[in-house]
């Protein structure tokens, strides 16, 4: 555990009892962490729980939306709810079942065409931009531990970022799955009448060799395409925070962000909002989903989604926690696995934005880095994709 978390009230793994191991969620950050457990009361409309925060039935709400806002989602108020000043990092990091990459879908073959027909509508003008995705099967020899995941992906990520939640509040055939990953987005942050964004829209992968890994950064920093595509997004959550704030910033360039696999660009947003009775759990339903996981324009880019891709379920969409002062922190679904029921398999997912000027081939590239933030929890990350 990180030295900032020792001196919070959070228990040491070795303390830990069986209870606490089998917390409901779970999201390591590097400032302030949130582990919980037990069980109050179940929302899977996202709205029913915003609202018993606001009149105080409950005292906090963890979990996760979707990416349809249409489908139901896993939100719990829970029994115990601890705030850890620090990450969720320990030195005893697990061991995970023996797994394989067991399918695609779509196939590689399939994605590079399915990108091939929005580049033909986009150069079109029917879309400005639209992110495509796809995932893989892990299958495992014995089951696996939602906990033990988030646990070595905590390890394995550079800013101990992680999160674990149990998706049974969105009930039918959620009840007993939970979504595991580790995202470096944040969608929104409050802390009294104080909001953050911290938007990523254009990537490159990372080198081994330190020379080219700077030069990838470089070509990244200047590349027409990616500064395009993460405009897009700012512009978006601009337009959508901003009139709700008495004071807003947002960069008009973005900076370099780095993780383990990939460089990103982000932007930095904040404000001082307006009505400091807005809930980060409203926020994170007014912003969802950014461009940075749908596209622009956002209705036109979630149909052309859902008429081509397999449901999404929870990846892309968002997981956090709010308290009930209105505080609270949204991340984007990005780098994680759903884990099934049963624990013996798990599905990867991995994307990205597509706009005017995207080449079939570098994005499919692009995808396969992505998954590898999952597949190295696994030991497959030199998996063929």
């Amino acid at each position: 555990m990180s030295a900032l978390a020792e001196v919070s009230e959070f228990p040491l793994r070795n303390n830990r009892t069986d209870d606490e191991t089998d917390s409901v969620f779970l999201l390591s950050r590097r400032q302030t962490s949130i582990r919980t457990s037990g069980v109050v009361e179940e929302f899977d409309s996202a709205f029913d729980a915003a609202e018993a925060l606001k009149t105080g039935r409950i005292d906090s709400v963890v979990g996760a939306l979707p990416f349809s806002p249409e489908t139901p989602s896993a939100l719990t108020a829970p029994l115990s709810f601890t705030r850890v000043h620090g990450d969720l990092y320990h030195s005893n990091i697990p061991t995970l079942p023996t797994s394989r990459v067991a399918e695609f879908e779509p196939s590689p073959q399939i994605h590079t065409d399915r990108v091939r027909g929005a580049v033909t509508r986009l150069r079109a003008g029917e879309l400005d931009k639209v992110v495509l995705a796809r995932s893989l099967t892990i299958e495992a020899e014995s089951t696996i531990s939602p906990s033990a995941l988030a646990e070595k992906l905590i390890a394995l990520d550079h800013a101990h970022n992680g999160f674990c939640v149990d998706l049974s509040p969105a009930g039918g055939k959620y009840r007993g799955r939970s979504l595991v990953g580790s995202t470096p987005e944040v969608l929104i942050e409050r802390r009294g009448d104080v909001v953050t964004c911290h938007p990523l829209a254009g990537s490159i992968a990372r080198h081994p060799n330190s020379e080219q890994d700077e030069a990838n950064a470089e070509q990244l920093r200047a590349s027409t395409k990616d500064l395009a595509e993460h405009a897009f997004v700012v512009d978006s959550i601009s337009a959508i925070l901003g009139p709700l704030c008495t004071s807003f910033t947002a960069p008009g360039a973005p900076e370099l962000l780095r993780t383990p696999q990939l460089w990103h660009l982000g932007t930095k947003i904040e404000g001082v909002l307006i009505d400091p009775s807005v809930t980060s759990l409203e926020l994170a339903m007014a912003l969802h989903p950014t461009p940075a996981v749908c596209g622009t324009p956002t209705v036109a880019a979630r149909e052309h989604i859902t008429a081509t891709e397999a449901d999404r379920g929870f990846y892309a969409g968002a997981v956090g926690w709010c308290d009930r002062t209105g505080d609270g922190e949204w991340m984007v679904a990005i780098r994680c696995a759903e884990i099934a029921a049963d624990g013996l398999s798990a599905r990867a997912y991995a994307g990205g934005g597509i706009v005017a000027t995207s080449d079939p081939e570098i994005e499919l590239r692009e995808t396969s880095t992505k998954f590898r933030t999952l597949l190295s929890a696994f030991d497959l990350a030199e998996h063929q994709l």
